[in-house]
Protein backbone atom coordinates (compact mmCIF):
# COMPACT_ATOMS: atom_id res chain seq x y z
CA UNK A 1 0.00 0.00 0.00
CA UNK A 2 2.79 2.44 0.89
CA UNK A 3 2.32 5.64 2.80
CA UNK A 4 -0.97 7.44 2.34
CA UNK A 5 -0.64 11.11 2.74
CA UNK A 6 -2.82 13.39 4.82
CA UNK A 7 -2.58 16.82 3.24
CA UNK A 8 -3.33 19.79 5.48
CA UNK A 9 -2.04 23.28 4.74
CA UNK A 10 -0.69 25.95 7.04
CA UNK A 11 1.88 26.17 9.79
CA UNK A 12 1.01 24.34 13.00
CA UNK A 13 1.69 27.26 15.28
CA UNK A 14 -0.92 29.28 13.35
CA UNK A 15 -3.41 26.45 12.95
CA UNK A 16 -3.64 22.89 11.53
CA UNK A 17 -0.48 21.72 9.82
CA UNK A 18 1.80 18.86 8.90
CA UNK A 19 5.34 17.67 9.43
CA UNK A 20 7.07 15.79 6.63
CA UNK A 21 10.19 13.66 6.92
CA UNK A 22 12.04 12.84 3.70
CA UNK A 23 12.85 9.21 3.05
CA UNK A 24 11.44 6.10 1.42
CA UNK A 25 8.60 6.48 1.80
CA UNK A 26 8.20 10.07 2.95
CA UNK A 27 6.50 10.36 6.32
CA UNK A 28 3.64 12.84 6.51
CA UNK A 29 2.19 13.58 9.95
CA UNK A 30 -0.80 15.76 10.75
CA UNK A 31 -0.45 17.97 13.81
CA UNK A 32 -3.33 18.28 16.22
CA UNK A 33 -3.02 20.60 19.21
CA UNK A 34 -5.15 19.89 22.25
CA UNK A 35 -5.53 21.72 25.54
CA UNK A 36 -6.27 18.35 27.16
CA UNK A 37 -3.13 16.64 25.91
CA UNK A 38 -0.39 16.13 28.51
CA UNK A 39 2.24 14.61 26.22
CA UNK A 40 3.06 13.95 22.58
CA UNK A 41 0.98 11.07 21.21
CA UNK A 42 1.11 9.39 17.78
CA UNK A 43 -1.87 7.65 16.22
CA UNK A 44 -2.02 5.76 12.91
CA UNK A 45 -5.49 5.19 11.50
CA UNK A 46 -6.12 1.65 10.27
CA UNK A 47 -8.84 3.06 8.01
CA UNK A 48 -6.75 5.28 5.76
CA UNK A 49 -3.19 5.24 7.12
CA UNK A 50 -3.36 8.85 8.29
CA UNK A 51 -0.73 9.64 10.93
CA UNK A 52 -1.68 12.17 13.60
CA UNK A 53 0.51 13.69 16.30
CA UNK A 54 -1.48 15.13 19.18
CA UNK A 55 0.45 17.58 21.30
CA UNK A 56 -0.23 20.05 24.14
CA UNK A 57 -0.88 23.61 23.02
CA UNK A 58 2.31 24.92 24.64
CA UNK A 59 4.71 22.51 22.91
CA UNK A 60 6.70 24.32 20.18
CA UNK A 61 6.82 23.02 16.63
CA UNK A 62 10.55 22.25 16.81
CA UNK A 63 9.90 19.75 19.62
CA UNK A 64 7.16 18.10 17.57
CA UNK A 65 9.47 17.90 14.55
CA UNK A 66 12.23 16.28 16.61
CA UNK A 67 9.74 13.73 17.95
CA UNK A 68 8.46 12.85 14.47
CA UNK A 69 12.01 12.47 13.09
CA UNK A 70 12.87 10.18 15.99
CA UNK A 71 9.77 8.04 15.34
CA UNK A 72 9.95 8.06 11.53
CA UNK A 73 11.16 4.46 11.16
CA UNK A 74 8.56 3.29 13.69
CA UNK A 75 5.84 5.04 11.68
CA UNK A 76 7.04 3.50 8.40
CA UNK A 77 7.02 0.06 9.97
CA UNK A 78 3.45 0.36 11.18
CA UNK A 79 2.26 1.78 7.85
CA UNK A 80 3.88 -1.14 6.03
CA UNK A 81 1.88 -3.56 8.18
CA UNK A 82 -1.46 -2.02 7.19
CA UNK A 83 -3.46 -4.02 4.63
CA UNK A 84 -3.34 -2.68 1.09
CA UNK A 85 -6.38 -1.80 -0.97
CA UNK A 86 -8.01 -4.55 -3.01
CA UNK A 87 -10.22 -4.11 -6.05
CA UNK A 88 -11.93 -7.52 -5.96
CA UNK A 89 -12.03 -9.54 -9.15
CA UNK A 90 -12.79 -13.21 -9.89
CA UNK A 91 -10.44 -15.39 -7.88
CA UNK A 92 -10.21 -12.94 -4.98
CA UNK A 93 -11.79 -13.36 -1.55
CA UNK A 94 -14.10 -10.80 0.04
CA UNK A 95 -15.88 -10.88 3.40
CA UNK A 96 -19.65 -11.32 3.39
CA UNK A 97 -21.52 -11.72 6.68
CA UNK A 98 -18.25 -12.50 8.42
CA UNK A 99 -17.15 -15.26 6.03
CA UNK A 100 -14.44 -14.98 3.39
CA UNK A 101 -16.10 -15.85 0.07
CA UNK A 102 -14.36 -16.49 -3.24
CA UNK A 103 -15.52 -14.37 -6.16
CA UNK A 104 -16.26 -16.72 -9.06
CA UNK A 105 -17.20 -15.72 -12.62
CA UNK A 106 -19.94 -17.88 -14.16
CA UNK A 107 -22.48 -17.63 -16.97
CA UNK A 108 -25.24 -15.85 -15.11
CA UNK A 109 -26.99 -12.50 -14.76
CA UNK A 110 -26.40 -10.49 -11.65
CA UNK A 111 -24.49 -11.35 -8.48
CA UNK A 112 -25.52 -13.98 -5.96
CA UNK A 113 -24.11 -15.82 -2.97
CA UNK A 114 -24.01 -19.53 -3.71
CA UNK A 115 -22.73 -21.58 -0.82
CA UNK A 116 -19.38 -20.24 0.27
CA UNK A 117 -18.76 -18.20 -2.85
CA UNK A 118 -20.13 -15.12 -4.58
CA UNK A 119 -20.91 -15.65 -8.24
CA UNK A 120 -20.58 -12.78 -10.70
CA UNK A 121 -21.31 -12.63 -14.46
CA UNK A 122 -18.46 -13.85 -16.64
CA UNK A 123 -19.41 -11.31 -19.31
CA UNK A 124 -18.08 -7.81 -18.80
CA UNK A 125 -15.79 -9.06 -16.05
CA UNK A 126 -14.16 -5.62 -15.75
CA UNK A 127 -17.39 -4.46 -14.07
CA UNK A 128 -16.98 -7.01 -11.25
CA UNK A 129 -16.02 -4.52 -8.49
CA UNK A 130 -18.99 -2.27 -9.23
CA UNK A 131 -21.34 -5.26 -9.42
CA UNK A 132 -20.07 -6.55 -6.09
CA UNK A 133 -20.52 -3.14 -4.51
CA UNK A 134 -24.12 -2.95 -5.70
CA UNK A 135 -24.79 -6.47 -4.41
CA UNK A 136 -23.38 -5.64 -0.98
CA UNK A 137 -25.45 -2.46 -0.71
CA UNK A 138 -28.70 -4.27 -1.51
CA UNK A 139 -27.89 -7.01 1.01
CA UNK A 140 -26.91 -4.43 3.63
CA UNK A 141 -30.16 -2.51 3.23
CA UNK A 142 -32.27 -5.64 3.60
CA UNK A 143 -30.48 -6.73 6.77
CA UNK A 144 -30.14 -3.31 8.39
CA UNK A 145 -33.76 -2.32 7.79
CA UNK A 146 -34.99 -5.64 9.18
CA UNK A 147 -32.75 -5.40 12.26
CA UNK A 148 -33.68 -1.75 12.86
CA UNK A 149 -37.41 -2.44 12.58
CA UNK A 150 -37.12 -5.40 14.94
CA UNK A 151 -35.26 -3.43 17.61
CA UNK A 152 -37.52 -0.42 17.22
CA UNK A 153 -40.64 -2.59 17.66
CA UNK A 154 -39.14 -3.92 20.91
CA UNK A 155 -39.17 -0.40 22.37
CA UNK A 156 -42.47 0.65 20.82
CA UNK A 157 -40.95 2.97 18.20
CA UNK A 158 -40.97 3.23 14.42
CA UNK A 159 -37.87 3.99 12.43
CA UNK A 160 -37.72 6.78 9.90
CA UNK A 161 -35.66 6.83 6.74
CA UNK A 162 -32.72 4.46 6.47
CA UNK A 163 -29.72 5.79 4.52
CA UNK A 164 -26.63 3.83 3.57
CA UNK A 165 -23.26 5.53 3.16
CA UNK A 166 -19.62 4.56 2.91
CA UNK A 167 -18.55 6.30 6.10
CA UNK A 168 -15.18 5.84 7.77
CA UNK A 169 -15.66 7.85 10.96
CA UNK A 170 -18.74 6.00 12.22
CA UNK A 171 -20.74 2.85 11.59
CA UNK A 172 -24.13 4.47 12.09
CA UNK A 173 -26.08 7.43 13.38
CA UNK A 174 -29.61 8.35 14.43
CA UNK A 175 -31.47 11.67 14.26
CA UNK A 176 -34.14 13.02 16.58
CA UNK A 177 -36.70 12.11 13.90
CA UNK A 178 -35.67 8.46 13.99
CA UNK A 179 -33.83 8.57 10.67
CA UNK A 180 -30.97 6.10 10.62
CA UNK A 181 -27.70 6.10 8.72
CA UNK A 182 -25.44 3.05 8.43
CA UNK A 183 -22.25 2.07 6.67
CA UNK A 184 -23.22 -0.51 4.07
CA UNK A 185 -19.91 -2.26 4.76
CA UNK A 186 -21.51 -3.69 7.91
CA UNK A 187 -22.88 -6.49 5.73
CA UNK A 188 -19.30 -7.68 5.36
CA UNK A 189 -19.02 -8.09 9.15
CA UNK A 190 -20.47 -11.01 11.13
CA UNK A 191 -24.29 -10.81 11.39
CA UNK A 192 -24.20 -10.24 15.16
CA UNK A 193 -21.96 -7.20 14.65
CA UNK A 194 -24.45 -5.71 12.17
CA UNK A 195 -27.28 -6.50 14.58
CA UNK A 196 -25.47 -4.81 17.45
CA UNK A 197 -24.91 -1.61 15.45
CA UNK A 198 -28.63 -1.54 14.59
CA UNK A 199 -29.52 -1.98 18.28
CA UNK A 200 -27.06 0.76 19.19
CA UNK A 201 -28.52 3.27 16.77
CA UNK A 202 -32.14 2.41 17.60
CA UNK A 203 -31.28 2.95 21.28
CA UNK A 204 -30.50 6.55 20.34
CA UNK A 205 -34.19 6.97 19.55
CA UNK A 206 -34.65 6.90 23.34
CA UNK A 207 -31.41 8.50 24.49
CA UNK A 208 -29.55 10.86 22.13
CA UNK A 209 -26.28 10.50 24.01
CA UNK A 210 -23.98 7.84 25.43
CA UNK A 211 -25.12 8.15 29.01
CA UNK A 212 -25.48 5.23 31.40
CA UNK A 213 -29.19 5.22 30.56
CA UNK A 214 -28.34 4.83 26.88
CA UNK A 215 -26.08 1.84 27.52
CA UNK A 216 -28.74 0.21 29.67
CA UNK A 217 -31.22 0.63 26.82
CA UNK A 218 -28.70 -0.79 24.37
CA UNK A 219 -28.11 -3.78 26.66
CA UNK A 220 -31.84 -4.41 26.81
CA UNK A 221 -31.92 -4.74 23.03
CA UNK A 222 -28.56 -6.47 22.64
CA UNK A 223 -27.22 -7.94 25.90
CA UNK A 224 -23.48 -8.47 26.33
CA UNK A 225 -22.30 -6.53 23.28
CA UNK A 226 -18.64 -6.29 24.32
CA UNK A 227 -17.51 -8.86 21.76
CA UNK A 228 -19.21 -7.02 18.89
CA UNK A 229 -17.75 -3.66 19.94
CA UNK A 230 -14.31 -5.25 20.22
CA UNK A 231 -14.68 -6.77 16.72
CA UNK A 232 -15.41 -3.34 15.27
CA UNK A 233 -12.42 -1.79 17.02
CA UNK A 234 -10.00 -4.51 16.04
CA UNK A 235 -11.24 -5.69 12.65
CA UNK A 236 -13.71 -3.14 11.36
CA UNK A 237 -11.06 -1.00 9.71
CA UNK A 238 -10.05 -3.87 7.41
CA UNK A 239 -13.46 -3.73 5.72
CA UNK A 240 -12.40 -0.46 4.12
CA UNK A 241 -9.54 -2.02 2.18
CA UNK A 242 -11.97 -3.32 -0.44
CA UNK A 243 -12.50 -0.88 -3.29
CA UNK A 244 -15.56 -1.25 -5.47
CA UNK A 245 -15.35 1.78 -7.68
CA UNK A 246 -12.67 4.01 -9.20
Amino acid sequence: MGLRRALFGGAPDAGPGVIRVAGSPEVTVRLKRSSRARRLSLRISRLDGQVTLTLPTHVPRREAEAFVHEKADWIRGHLADLPGELRPMPGDLIPFEGQMCEVVAVARRGVAQVGGRIEVPSSGVEATPARLGAFLKVAARERLVAASERHAAAIGREIGKVTLRDTRSRWGSCTHEGNLMYSWRLVMAPPDVLDYVAAHEVSHMVHMDHSDAFWRQCADLFPDHKAQRRWLRQKGGALHRYRFRD
